[in-house]
């Protein structure tokens, strides 16, 4: 997995843009969803300003809003109604007060900027990622495993290696 280090950490150059465009979903997450998914989009949001040159330089804060929160969505079924916290894609475009294409079109320009792909072990929230089989599986002497089936010391070797994000009996 090798996740990498997130940070909300900014060029200055980036710092305002930054602040806008979390100053809005913040709001969203604190009305809408969670904690957890403001601190993940907050994550997403700095990478995105550290880009050179960043995406979110053309564009306003609430089409870049909505598109991140999109995306970050979309990695952890946040429109899927058997999950909590859930909300409608559209509803999700109401709430920043853009149109679907704009919002739909944003959140491509994110999953492509940050190389998100669908069960993303990297963009995943932390309370999702038991339920996410991308995060367990590795390859052990050529054979694709789910590392929570081997040896502790298996999972060791992973853990220290940042393939894994911690060893499963441990938790």
């Amino acid at each position: 997995m090798g996740q990498p280090k997130k940070s909300e950490n900014v060029p200055k150059g980036m710092s305002e843009k930054y602040k806008k465009i979390v100053g809005l979903t913040n709001n969203f997450c604190e009305q809408n969803l969670n904690q957890e998914y403001a601190q993940l989009i907050r994550f997403a949001t700095a990478a995105l300003c550290r880009k050179r040159p960043s995406p979110l330089l053309k564009g306003n804060e609430k089409s870049w809003a909505c598109g991140i929160t999109h995306a970050m969505g979309m990695t952890n079924f946040l429109f899927d109604k058997t999950q909590t916290p859930y909300i409608s894609a559209t509803n999700l475009y109401k709430k920043f007060g853009v149109g679907q294409s704009t919002g739909q079109g944003k959140s491509k320009a994110v999953r492509d900027a940050l190389k998100i792909n669908p069960f993303d072990p990297n963009w995943t929230l932390p309370s999702k990622l038991d339920d996410n089989p991308l995060v367990w599986m590795l390859s052990v002497n050529g054979l694709l495993t789910d590392v929570r089936h081997m040896p502790r010391e298996v999972q060791e070797i992973a853990f220290e290696k940042g393939l894994i994000p911690y060893i499963p009996d441990d938790k």
